[in-house]
């Protein structure tokens, strides 16, 4: 088939790469000429495991192109994916600017029948306002607009799209039901799903789906910190719940709250657009309430122990990205944590293996950047582990001990055993868990 994808963000770009992978023509749309002049290079804004090789092999056979006009994407698609940044505004509620500019700009461009998609995260009801405004300049057989919400984990993005749980459509158009259920059938060869729903269900599905997990991840949090004041281990707790069927395992880990371009910005949206609807979503107002104080959780285990005044202090930050397997630091704890330590007057300095360049635009000489994860350590008073990464897991112990000035580690993701650190003698201070003293 022959798609146009608006839009060559994170979402845009994946959804591209993965849809010419089956075999589709696509086009992709972006107004930054500079992006576009360096994706027809072949170079790649963001880093995404398993990209770069569909990337350089769509472009290579020519079924990924990039371009600046929208009107040749446009006269050359069956489908157009708006795929377009819908920041938070000051009140919380999604800016839908973007989206429905190009809405406006399709609707003088279509010519011949055309499935509009709605691939960002927008309020429910933006369907019906992207129609409306193609309605303004096109008649009714000329387009369908379809809500098909993305469900990508950054780290794993190529995997959730070529292997999805479900797709989610949202289209009472038995047309555009049709031109979908063709397009999404060769990611479902599994048997998982395509759920077919009304439009507003279908954006309702990706703000609940978030907002859900975001207060699992938030509760786990909140056990955690109530744990550490009972004596209890979190990760025993953890294990005894995930267990259960009914519960599972998954984002059952607590540490120092959640980030990134998604659970944030969803969270906001989905309790402001309650709040316009005269409904008071209590969970949801907790929810963020209490991830932003688990941001700063770690920054205040750091002066409980070193003292609140942190000058003369150099602390190592393991970790900048929200999560591991991305360079993306939107919404990342490492910077709210990072802010906390310098207002106290430390010295920080910060190695992560793909998002320093993004936060060192952020931050230019305030902070100083590692060559390696050991390079951080050089006389570092504490050692603060933000981000996951698989290099942080093993590191090695003795090495990190001579490094540092002081053998103290503020663990944000419960990487390591407390037995093994007690033997190892670290003041290792977790999330939930006993703090192993250490000798200093």
């Amino acid at each position: 088939m022959n798609l146009a994808v608006v839009g060559t963000g994170y979402v845009g770009l994946v959804t591209g790469t993965c849809f010419a992978e089956t075999g589709n023509h696509v086009i992709c749309v972006d107004i930054d000429e500079a992006k576009v002049a360096r994706l027809r290079k072949g170079e790649i804004p963001i880093f995404e495991p398993g990209l770069e090789l569909l990337f350089e092999r769509n472009t290579r056979q020519g079924r990924l192109e990039f371009t600046t006009d929208l009107a040749y994407a446009v006269n050359h698609a069956e489908i157009i994916f708006l795929a377009l940044p819908t920041p938070p505004g000051e009140d919380g509620s999604a800016d839908l600017s973007y989206i429905l500019g190009v809405a406006g700009q399709l609707s003088r461009l279509i010519q011949h029948y055309t499935v509009v998609v709605d691939k960002s995260t927008v309020p429910v009801g933006t369907s019906e306002k992207v129609h409306n405004l193609l309605a303004e300049h096109l008649s009714a057989d000329l387009f369908d607009v379809v809500s098909n919400p993305e469900f990508l984990r950054e780290g794993v993005a190529v995997e959730d799209f070529m292997k999805p749980d479900r797709v989610v459509v949202g289209t009472n158009s038995e047309r555009a039901t049709k031109v979908m259920r063709q397009l999404f059938e060769p990611f479902v060869r599994q048997g998982n799903p395509i759920i077919f729903m009304d439009e507003r269900s279908a954006e309702m599905t990706k703000y609940a789906a978030n907002a859900y997990l975001a207060t699992r991840i938030t509760f786990m949090n909140e056990i955690a910190n109530l744990c550490e004041r009972l004596g209890a281990n979190v990760d025993k707790v953890r294990m005894g719940m995930g267990s259960d069927s009914r519960i599972g395992k998954r984002f059952l880990f607590p540490g120092v709250g959640y980030g990134g371009s998604c659970f944030p910005k969803d969270v906001q949206a989905l309790a402001k657009t309650a709040g316009d609807f005269a409904y008071d979503f209590q969970i949801l107002n907790s929810v963020m309430a209490v991830n932003d104080r688990q941001r700063l959780v770690l920054a205040e285990k750091i002066k409980a122990n070193l003292g609140a005044d942190l000058n003369g202090k150099t602390v190592a930050v393991w970790g900048l990205a929200f999560k591991p397997n991305t360079d993306d630091i939107r919404e990342a704890p490492a910077l709210y944590i990072i802010d906390e330590l310098l207002a106290a007057g430390a010295t920080v300095k910060a190695f992560d293996p793909e998002a320093m360049e993004n936060v060192q635009r952020l931050y230019g000489n305030r902070i100083q950047f590692a060559q390696d994860q050991y390079d951080a350590l050089a006389d570092a008073d504490a050692l603060a582990i933000v981000t996951e990464w698989s290099v942080f897991r093993t590191p090695d112990f003795a090495t990190v001990k001579r490094l540092m000035k002081h053998p103290r580690i503020f663990d944000g993701r419960n990487l390591y055993d407390l037995d093994f650190m007690r033997e190892q003698g670290f003041y290792y201070a977790s999330i939930g868990r006993e703090v192993m003293k250490g000798r200093d």
